[in-house]
């Protein structure tokens, strides 16, 4: 068994198509969905025309549930912008999705942890900034979860890590949006480093799970446009460079 796992679009439907038409290269029997799907300063609407009709196994992130609980004043400009631009249905939609998917005996989907959308599963942001997360840290987010694989995203920076237990835990990384700064709980810069949309396909070798990041190439450079042209120049930077 083979499944694609894409996370974290915010709706950059150009990066979004160029992942699925990588994804169709390969033969893959599933591809998962693991939220902030169209939050950004492109395109929210047609990311969401794109998606429902595909019915992927999906998974409301952060911003999803932003963008249902939260009074616009209080939003953020990504959410505040998804918020304005969708519409009824689509938000019906985000409303349907659930926190989390157990897909088979097998594979969990989350997007932060198994028990919240905010913290990160693979980094720890202290107050010097961003790292790695240990062993340890990892094992104590997962819980008690008996899935084999977590797939999350969150932090979008694509990484695979295997606990001493046997669980692999994957990051897809980012569809549609390299870098970003986030000061939960504490300012900190996340980075791919390249331009690049990513996602991972995550196999079954009978009875034990690999995973593969891919990075596929787009037009950052038109996307990058349409940021500034809607006032977010640090998007553009992002877009562009992979880097804050």
């Amino acid at each position: 068994m083979k499944i694609a796992a894409i996370s974290d679009i915010h709706g950059n439907i150009a990066a979004l198509d160029a992942v699925l038409r990588d994804i169709a290269k390969h033969s893959i029997d599933q591809i998962v969905n693991l939220g902030d799907i169209c939050s950004g300063s492109l395109f929210p609407r047609e990311t969401a025309d794109r998606l429902i009709p595909l019915e992927f196994p999906t998974i409301r992130g952060n911003h999803e549930r932003q963008v249902l609980t939260l009074p616009l004043d209080r939003m953020g400009p990504s959410d505040r912008y998804a918020a304005q631009t969708l519409t009824p249905a689509q938000l019906a939609w985000f409303d349907s999705l659930p926190q989390t998917i157990r897909l088979n005996e097998d594979i969990l989907l989350v997007h932060g942890t198994p028990n919240s959308d905010l913290d990160y599963l693979l980094e720890t942001v202290t107050p010097e900034g961003l790292r790695r997360a240990t062993q340890a840290e990892i094992k104590d987010r997962a819980g008690n979860c008996d899935a084999r694989v977590i797939l999350c995203g969150h932090t979008h920076l694509a990484r695979v890590e295997r606990l001493h237990d046997g669980r692999l835990i994957v990051n897809p990384g980012s569809v549609g949006l390299p870098a970003y700064t986030d000061d939960h709980p504490y300012p900190h810069s996340v980075e791919a480093g390249s331009p690049q949309a990513r996602y991972a396909i995550v196999s079954d070798n009978g009875g034990d799970w690999s995973a593969e990041i891919h990075c596929v190439d787009y037009d950052w450079e038109q996307a990058a446009c349409v940021a500034l042209s809607n006032g977010r120049q640090e998007w553009a930077i992002a877009l562009r460079t992979g880097r804050n």
